[in-house]
């Protein structure tokens, strides 16, 4: 039986490599988002590299989909006869900005997108998962650097991703006695257009600015078809993937 897959946040960047990589792969993939011109971009570029159409084997299908909607969110999902692996990678950040001066309106749309959609994702992806037949699946979070060491001016993400962290143990727990897996991919670095300000230099502990080393996001969407492709009786709560040299260990 054909694998069935779901990315958030798949039109750009990482969303976009794992989405490609698991069509690759075999899988059947959907992609959501909220701009549908991107992930038309997602649709054909998968097309273009295994040459198959959208609906076939190995081909990408599009939702636009805003994970932060509770009522879109059950619609999508409720539309869906199996999923057999999650990747909620949708996220987003703020303007940097000190402490003082984070508007609510920031806050509550990072919050909004990264955690309370992880969650609303997961929880519609997890009671699909229990119902299907044969029952049983894989979530994995994209987590972050951040998800342990803060950089300055980025309060909102941060606290995000850290609670990504207790989102993932707390599905990986209650998934235990159905089958249902959950890990976290925490990512330092990867070249997207996200992490575009890193290659030109970023605000550091000390108040000075340096440019940062960044990788190859493929690497990345390698990892998770690997995961993905994992026994079901296997489980990888934490991996890190970061760019050597970047200022996570240590004091930097």
């Amino acid at each position: 039986m054909q694998q069935v897959a779901v990315v958030t946040g798949g039109g750009s960047g990482l969303g976009r490599e794992m989405a490609l990589a698991l069509a690759a792969a075999g899988f059947a993939v959907t992609v959501t988002g909220r701009t549908e011109e991107k992930l038309r971009e997602t649709a054909a570029a998968a097309e273009e590299v295994a040459g198959v159409g959208a609906a076939g084997v190995g081909g990408v299908r599009t939702a636009v989909l805003d994970v932060a909607d509770g009522a879109a969110v059950s619609a999508f999902f409720g539309g869906l006869e199996r999923i057999d692996l999650l990747v909620n990678n949708a996220g987003t950040g703020a303007p940097a900005a000190a402490v003082p001066e984070v508007s609510e309106a920031d806050w509550r749309r990072v919050i909004d997108t990264n955690l309370t959609g992880s969650f609303l994702c997961a929880q519609a992806a997890f009671a699909l998962m229990l119902r299907q037949s044969p029952k049983g699946g894989r979530i994995i979070n994209n987590g972050s650097i951040s998800a342990h060491v803060p950089r300055p001016h980025g309060i909102a993400y941060t606290a995000s991703k850290h609670a990504i962290t207790g989102l993932t143990k707390a599905l990986e727990l209650e998934g235990r006695a159905h089958g249902i897996t959950c890990g976290q991919i925490d990512i330092g670095n990867a070249t997207t257009p996200m992490t575009a300000k890193i290659g030109q230099g970023v605000l550091q502990p000390n108040g000075s600015t340096a440019v940062e080393p960044t990788f190859d996001p493929k690497i990345v969407a390698d990892f998770v078809v690997k995961i993905a492709q994992l026994p079901t009786d296997v489980a990888v709560p934490t991996l890190t993937v970061m760019a050597a040299g970047m200022p996570y260990a240590g004091r930097g």
